[in-house]
């Protein structure tokens, strides 16, 4: 019996074409089939087109959702499709008689995605020229039109279609399908008919470069580094060349680092993942990036070997990584386990009733003296970067690359913690002259 293939045609505002659009998928030679309209909150006639078609054919099924656009579009009727493959094909496109059949007759264990020639018609007619296909080029641009065929258990492996907008979540989806391993193959023959309108989002695309070039770094760096050397450039085709001349140097086992939710992106970017904050460090200036990258240790390593030498007084370091090129640090992490610590300075600040706050701030006030004592001068210790428990019996410091060792420290300890006014200031100094008078 032959596999059912789910057609997945998401919806918004194409009322004039999405009629022609399923016309093309229904008169597919091939069955069985399903074809699951998504409707992402059209305002038109798009919804109602649609459903007058799909009275007319059963194998049509026509749904809704509040917009959210295409990916969750797509997405969000993958998951009520019933195929082992799915074919995507926009809603003001069209595809040809054969095509799902052709396709079909090619199917494979190793085969993860299988395509068509592609012609455009409307604003713009010809031959799409796409390039052959190589997972090199691959990471450099996509060749991989959206009308091709994979399997459901595939767009779940990889978590389906990224539902940010990144503009090219086509190519994204494609790197993430053929990360999997396995061969592409592109059928000798059109079966895809591309409707280019005056406003296309392809235009819309090329004014995103920057945005697009970014997510793919940060969504896919194992297969830039496999393919590429490293990450994608800019200046795209130029992006194993300028590569060669980057070096990275990682201590720790860690390997998600831009992965996870973003909690701060302020100057540096602070990441959690897993248990895991990640900090990347922004880009140097030139002359502090040959400063770092030859001379001196980087943020990320200061901050890593201070750590370990600040054992229980910080978060457990993990790992840190630099990236150089032609010996210039370019781009540097941190990564230390997630405080158990849900508190920060801040709150004692902002909530002069916070339970236990006298109590609190004389145990940052022993925390601090028993900084000193180490040789421990923090330049950065203001109220972001202490941490503490409920009543102050775990305490811990952040932002550690600055931190100076020192035989003795000298100078006022709470300068940056003024703003907790006159009382918390004296809890703060008891608690730091009870361990000043034990020593």
């Amino acid at each position: 019996m032959k596999p059912l293939v789910s057609v997945i045609v998401p919806l918004y505002n194409a009322a004039p074409y999405v009629g022609e659009a399923l016309e093309s998928i229904v008169a597919s030679s091939y069955r069985p089939i399903e074809v699951i309209v998504m409707d992402d909150g059209s305002k038109d006639e798009s919804r109602a087109v649609a459903e007058a078609f799909a009275k007319a054919h059963p194998e049509v099924i026509v749904m809704h959702q509040e917009n959210a656009g295409v990916s969750a579009a797509r997405n969000h009727a993958i998951r009520e499709a019933k195929g082992e493959w799915i074919l995507p094909v926009d809603a003001d496109d069209k595809i040809a008689p054969d095509y799902i059949s052709h396709a079909m007759d090619r199917i494979a264990d190793e085969v993860r995605v299988i395509s068509c020639k592609a012609e455009f018609f409307g604003a713009k007619e010809g031959e799409w020229k796409l390039p052959p296909y190589s997972p090199e080029l691959l990471a450099r641009r996509n060749m991989i039109h959206i009308a091709s065929l994979f399997r459901k258990a595939d767009w779940q492996r990889v978590g389906g279609f990224c539902e940010e907008e990144i503009y090219r979540e086509d190519w994204d989806f494609w790197l993430s399908i053929m990360a999997l391993g396995g061969t592409y193959i592109r059928l000798d023959e059109v079966g895809l008919y591309y409707r280019v309108l005056p406003h296309s989002r392809r235009k819309k695309a090329k004014d995103q470069k920057r945005l697009i070039v970014d997510a793919i770094n940060r969504r896919h760096p194992a297969y830039m580094e496999r393919y590429l050397g490293g990450p994608l450039h800019y200046h795209r085709s130029w992006s194993r060349f300028l590569n060669f001349f980057r070096s990275v140097k990682q201590v720790g086992d860690f390997d998600r680092w831009e992965e996870g939710e973003i909690i701060d992106a302020r100057r540096n970017i602070l990441r959690l993942t897993k248990g895991v904050v990640v900090k990347q460090f922004a880009t140097p200036s030139l002359w502090r990036g040959i400063w770092y990258g030859i001379f001196g240790k980087s943020k990320a390593r200061r901050s890593y070997e201070y750590a370990l030498r600040m054992e229980g007084l910080t978060p457990a370091p993990v790992a840190y990584r630099e990236v150089r090129v032609c010996g210039v640090l370019r781009e540097s992490w941190y990564a230390c386990r997630q405080s158990e610590c849900p508190f920060t300075f801040i709150d004692l600040i902002e909530h002069p009733d916070f339970p236990n706050r006298a109590q609190i701030l004389r145990a940052i006030g022993r925390f601090t003296a028993d900084l000193h004592q180490r040789g421990i001068w923090h330049p950065d210790y203001s109220q972001g970067n202490i941490l503490f428990n409920e009543d102050g019996s775990h305490i811990e410091v952040i932002d550690l690359n600055r931190i100076r060792w020192r035989k003795h420290v000298q100078g006022y300890p709470f300068k940056r913690l003024e703003r907790i006014g006159p009382a918390g200031l004296k809890c703060l100094e008891e608690g730091y002259e009870q361990v000043q008078r034990h020593h």
